[in-house]
């Protein structure tokens, strides 16, 4: 029973009650009301007396309102069960996104606009920030260009690449194929996995239907003894969207083609000059450092692998091609093999003290503790109910598996509301496939200045609970589930005071920070040992499976050994020159398709031969081009950029941010909270001084506010093991 303060929300959660007829009214309606605020505020103010009151504060106030409905409207398409609402999600989308690109090229506003800045009024800085990033906003929308043919063909590629961004995501989130594998086949994959498989009926009788979905996906690569099924696997998830390979390809192409329209060299120098990094050549420089770096570590790695490999294949009596090299299908099922037999260390083990809910509940003791924060799930009918305004509970969800908290401060922090957090954790058919974090609705200060608080909620995809087992959380799942519960947190407490700047709402080179650097404490000791409850404690049902499967006479100790975290903890850097080399693919591949030579040479690269290129020569793993057969010297074998939902959905020339925003994220943790990783003092000074911030101020001047200096890349590259 929550505490009396905590009873009764200020704010009503929003509903989840829309039909598909209602999603496009809606949109529609906020769109006809965005536009005659636009164009109400041209009919009544004149340029020589436009003042950021009567010009720029309307459309703003019109902007938080419309994101308060417009973000679940666009959410459901990645939830929703029902085909027609994503659908008619998608179609909204796309009228959002034409409106949007409508009024961010009007030129009567635009003027306006320009006569307000010219004004130099003496503004919060807020607001000044929001006067000059919406002043610049209109320029990188093509009115620097003059009206005319140019300025058409601009508008048209940003059109375009709206309906190619959603129709990827679409293809995406509703990719549905697998492969049919015989038991034999799957040898070795955890019987958890096996369990939750579809059985096969007619010509597949006796086979298993395996989805390309992470809970079948990663365990079976990771686990999987029968080289070929790993093989056939892997290449198959390459190629699971090749729709999009023409929509990628595009992409690139209209992309480049708007950027040399607004005068820039590339689309990456368009976008990184709004970002941290300022120009190409830092970017560049940056990861060609870090390539060099960390090239001779991957190189030992991929060299002691394969000694388990030649052992490995040796013992099973494996032998031609797949036995000989170290391929793209082998690195997941050698890594764990290397874990197992050098450091003792069994994932699977591990993960029974890692129970979904359990887990959750002691992230949330976590950042209660550090950042003065109190989570009350609204569990119930009764309680749902009450917050449905004579509705039914279940409206203020999207679907049954939801779980929904409402967020307040502690008493430290005074007691008052914060917002709604909601997870919904398991997959199915249509939903978003990866793990992300989503605005449902920001914060910030409405016209009458009360405070209007925010929702966000947690999607991720873990494996669903079996009758002998809850679900439970491999390490590497515990820290997604952090990281994308740090993006919910960095949501939750902002206060801003307009929606633009609202939560995560930064730089894209800088967002990944915050999240990161709660990822450490997935890696201390004292931590991990909290958030731990072996399962078979859960219920006498479990304790019985438990027992039965693993032949203990007993249950074991409640939390985690202290010997298990250390052997955990000394594998936290294994293999890892080899995941950075991967990261580093991606933001190497990312650069490249966007900041070509000329556009000529653009139209000429081949882009599946680039990728998968680029990753043999920098992650040093071979595919199929390396063994004999059709495919031998053949870069076509796989079109992994299809599948790169981050390239098209807001990362493009900037997933560098991945690798740069871990400098940032290791400097605060070692300056900061390395010694004491639970110092509520330092935590709530984070939580103000970050985190609260949003992105209405200079990313690099709240870094500095809490560092206390400028950032410096000493400790990022300490943690990776790779001197200066």
């Amino acid at each position: 029973m929550a505490p009396t303060q905590y009873k009764v929300p200020p704010q009503l959660p929003p509903k989840f009650t829309a039909t598909k007829k209602s999603l496009i009214d809606d949109t529609k309606r906020l769109i006809d009301r965005s536009r005659s605020v636009q164009d109400a505020v041209v009919r009544d103010v004149q340029l020589d007396s436009a003042t950021f009151a009567n010009t720029i504060l309307p459309m703003t106030q019109d902007d938080n309102k419309m994101a308060i409905e417009a973000h679940i409207i666009s959410f459901y398409n990645a939830v929703a069960t029902d085909k027609e609402l994503r659908d008619a999600s998608s179609e909204a989308e796309q009228l959002f996104d034409d409106f949007g690109i409508e009024a961010s090229m009007r030129e009567d506003v635009f003027n306006l606009v320009d006569a307000v800045l010219k004004k130099k009024e003496e503004l919060d800085p807020e607001s000044q920030r929001l006067l000059e990033k919406d002043h610049k906003s209109f320029i990188r929308n093509g009115l620097s260009v003059p009206a005319g043919p140019k300025r058409d063909r601009f508008k048209e590629i940003k059109q375009r690449l709206s309906q190619i961004s959603i129709a990827f995501s679409k293809n995406l989130n509703e990719e549905n194929g697998g492969l049919w594998f015989t038991p034999e086949e799957l040898h070795g994959v955890p019987g958890d996995t096996i369990e939750n498989l579809k059985k096969g009926e007619g010509e597949y009788e006796g086979k298993l239907w395996l989805t390309f979905k992470y809970p079948d996906l990663f365990p079976t690569l990771k686990y999987a003894t029968n080289a070929e099924t790993r093989r056939k696997l892997f290449i198959e998830n390459e190629n699971k969207c090749n729709d999009n390979v023409a929509l990628f390809r595009e992409a690139i192409l209209l992309r480049d083609e708007g950027a040399r329209i607004l005068g820039y060299d590339s689309h990456a120098q368009f976008r990184i000059e709004d970002k941290m990094a300022k120009t190409t050549k830092t970017v560049n420089d940056f990861l060609a450092d870090l390539r060099t770096r960390l090239a001779p570590g991957g190189k030992k790695e991929i060299e002691k692998l394969m000694e388990f490999k030649k052992q490995d294949t040796k013992e099973n009596g494996l032998t031609g091609p797949l036995a000989e090299g170290y391929y793209l299908w082998d690195h997941r099922y050698y890594d764990r093999l290397m874990l197992e037999k050098d450091y003792q260390l069994d994932h699977q083990v591990i993960a029974e003290y890692f129970p979904l809910q359990t887990t959750i509940q002691g992230m949330l003791k976590i950042f209660e503790q550090l950042f003065g924060l109190v989570f009350v799930e609204i569990v119930g009918e009764e309680d749902r109910a009450a917050l449905a305004e004579g509705g039914k509970g279940s409206d203020i969800v999207w679907h049954e598996d939801v779980q929904l908290f409402s967020v307040w401060d502690d008493d430290g922090e005074g007691t008052g509301f914060v917002g709604y957090l909601y997870l919904d954790l398991f997959p199915r058919d249509g939903k978003y496939n990866h793990a992300a974090n989503f605005n449902l609705q920001p914060g910030y200060i409405d016209e009458n200045g009360k405070r209007r608080y925010p929702a966000t909620a947690l999607v991720c995809n873990f494996s669903k609970p079996t009758p002998k087992k809850p679900s439970l959380l491999k390490h590497d799942e515990v820290v997604t589930l952090f990281h994308e519960l740090g993006h919910g947190i960095h949501d939750l407490v902002s206060r801003t005071t307009y929606s633009r700047f609202h939560g995560t709402n930064t730089v894209r080179d800088f967002v990944e920070a915050p999240s990161q650097m709660l990822e450490n404490w997935c890696w201390t000791p004292s931590q991990l040992r909290s958030l731990s409850h072996h399962y078979s404690y859960l219920s006498s049902d479990y304790e019985a499976a438990y027992l039965q499967s693993s032949g203990a006479e007993k249950k074991p100790s409640d939390q985690i050994p202290h010997s298990l975290i250390a052997k955990l903890i000394s594998t936290k850097h294994v293999n890892d020159a080899l995941f950075n080399l991967r990261q580093l693919h991606f933001g190497t591949f990312d650069m490249a398709v966007h900041e070509p030579a000329s556009h000529k040479e653009l139209e000429k690269l081949d882009i599946t031969e680039k990728y998968n290129a680029l990753r043999h020569e920098i992650s040093q793993l071979s595919g199929p081009e390396a063994l004999d057969g059709e495919k031998k010297g053949d870069w076509h074998w796989g079109n992994g950029q299809a599948t790169f939902g981050h390239l098209i959905g807001g990362y493009d020339a900037g997933y560098y941010g991945y690798l740069s925003s871990q400098v940032y994220s290791t400097d605060m943790f070692y300056t900061i909270f390395k010694d004491d990783p639970m110092n509520g003092a330092e935590g709530r000074r984070y939580r103000h001084t970050v985190l609260e911030r949003g992105g209405s101020k200079e990313e690099m001047e709240i870094l500095e506010e809490f560092l206390g200096r400028k950032p410096q890349t000493e400790a990022f590259y300490k943690e990776l093991g790779i001197s200066q």
